[in-house]
């Protein structure tokens, strides 16, 4: 069979023992004669190489290193051959195993046949799925110096972006006009929470800021909008309505107005059947990874059962990290933080080789913890090769198949949960921390407190698209819901509980793979531990 799409290359790689990058398939593919350069590229390879790289394929074109077509297809018949299925005998005889994996049989957790590990292993399991595109990675581009002006300026950009999102819903009137107004009139404005405090009656004085200045606001004890308080955090945007006093000193709130996803909103679905795997929170290199439930989640990614599942999005903490929190050398497997990676590699070798892979960093992996989180830099790239996913910054905004998934690793749901009534955000019930950062329509809306905030030109924490899908990790609770008809995830962590967490009373979800129906939205719920 020729190979005239991209799946059948990844395959006919394979099969040789080779991962390959993406440019490199389509290199392969889109030339003349396919599969006599997929020959001369693994020619051009050096004998230690696990990835056929792109540079390998343009030295193979371009020497025309080609070896003689009859003498190719006397060597090669094996790479034209079908993939092997689910149906193929353990005992029958078995094509050289994947290098890369280091193993000869990965077999399936129903205990049907082995397949090779890199290939869907399926009949008809030819697939060829679109790369998810990232519209807001900010990778490369950070240009904070931590300056105080540069702390200025992003929380000015914060206010244009959340602002202009409220506009449309109030008539506002900026802090250094409410004081030239007199007193008795309506007033709406827009502002920051520079500041709530509770009076000595018991009543809420909120202070807003503007560009212009700041305005106190005084919310009624025996409103019915006082419950609102509860959910305000200090540097969140919101709108009040409201009437001046007689002395025009201060805003007697009427209403409160958030950002907020309209209850109109509709969100996007793939035109095919079509699913992605949410997870997060592998760590590797911790005494408590669960190598062998995540030897079973690869290994159910092979099967015929998962044959629609072609995304694979991580949501941080790749690895256990190193010096992240108190005695945690004590509770190390791998203590080398580029060994923890290496060995994050070979797991990830064992998902199928055609699989979309995104990912974002995570407050245990190696990056800044201020928050947006560039994605790794090229030596970790390097070591994270497999597959050649897509590692792009912490929150990234990734459209797959038409469906826009928010991609924010969490530190922030501490703060929340810790902020907010129980019922409002709490770690038994994940989603609901995730629906006040939809209300706000940011990821990390405090600042000075657990987590840390990193100035850029812009705010890449601000939400200004709604997102179809808004998937998180970080509590090791597994947790979903619909907001506004977004649908919220927290995948849970594929670590057991270690003695920190216990310390905390943290009792984690391990084991669980969150599988969306990007046609749908619908979601199952997978364990393997």
């Amino acid at each position: 069979m020729p190979l005239e799409t991209s799946s059948r290359v990844v395959q006919a790689l394979t099969r040789r023992g080779y991962n390959a990058q993406r440019e490199a398939v389509t290199l392969i593919a889109e030339s003349e004669t396919p599969d006599l350069a997929l020959e001369a590229a693994i020619e051009a390879a050096p004998e230690d190489a696990l990835v056929v790289t792109a540079d390998h394929v343009r030295e193979a074109l371009a020497s025309d290193p080609v070896p003689d077509p009859e003498q190719v297809r006397g060597e090669s018949d094996s790479s034209h051959a079908p993939a092997p299925t689910a149906t193929d005998s353990p005992s029958s005889p078995a094509e050289d195993p994947p290098v890369s994996t280091g193993t000869t049989d990965a077999k399936p957790p129903d205990g049907s046949s082995s397949v090779p590990p890199e290939t869907k292993g399926v009949a008809g399991g030819d697939r060829s799925p679109p790369a998810p595109t990232v519209a807001n990675d900010m990778t490369g581009e950070s240009t904070g110096t931590g300056a105080y002006k540069e702390f200025v300026g992003v929380f000015r950009d914060r206010y244009e972006r959340l602002s202009g999102q409220l506009r449309g819903r109030v008539n506002h009137r900026p802090a250094d006009s409410i004081e030239a107004m007199g007193g008795g009139a309506d007033v709406e404005t827009i502002g920051l929470v520079n500041d709530i405090r509770s009076t000595a009656s018991g009543h809420w004085l909120i202070e807003l800021e503007d560009t212009t200045g700041t305005f106190p606001c005084l919310v009624m004890k025996d409103r019915d909008i006082a419950d609102l308080v509860d959910e305000l955090l200090l540097d969140e945007c919101i709108a009040v309505s409201g009437t001046l006093a007689d002395d025009a000193g201060i805003i007697f709130v009427d209403a409160i107005h958030f950002p907020d996803v309209p209850r109109t909103y509709r969100p996007n679905t793939a035109d095919r059947h079509v699913q992605a795997a949410l997870v997060s929170d592998v760590h590797v290199g911790s005494q408590e990874f669960l190598a062998d439930a995540w030897g079973r989640f690869a290994d159910w990614l092979h099967t015929e059962e998962a044959e629609t599942v072609e995304y694979l999005l991580i949501a941080g903490d790749m690895v256990e990290g190193v010096g992240v929190y108190p005695n945690q050398d004590d509770e190390l497997d791998i203590i080398d933080i580029y060994e923890q990676y290496e060995t994050f590699s070979e797991h990830l070798k064992q998902v199928p080789s055609d699989m979309e892979i995104v990912m974002i960093p995570g407050n245990h992996d190696a990056v800044r913890l201020a928050e947006p989180q560039p994605g790794f830099d090229e030596e970790l790239r390097g070591i994270m090769s497999a597959h050649d996913p897509q590692i792009v910054s912490n929150p990234a905004m990734v459209d797959v198949e038409g469906v826009t998934i928010l991609m924010y690793h969490g530190v922030s749901l501490d703060e929340v949960i810790a902020e907010l009534p129980e019922e409002k955000a709490s770690y038994d019930e994940p989603h609901k921390a995730m629906y006040q950062l939809l209300k706000k329509r940011h990821v990390a809306p405090q600042f000075g407190g657990k987590t840390r905030v990193a100035p850029e030109e812009r705010d890449y924490l601000a939400i200004d698209e709604v997102p179809d899908v808004f998937h998180t990790g970080h509590v090791h609770k597994l947790g979903w819901g619909k907001y506004h008809n977004v649908l919220a995830v927290n995948s849970g962590c594929w670590q057991a509980q270690t003695d920190f967490q216990k310390s905390v009373n943290i009792d984690p979800d391990a084991g669980f793979a969150p599988i969306l129906d990007l046609d749908t939205l619908e979601m199952t719920v997978r364990k393997f531990a």
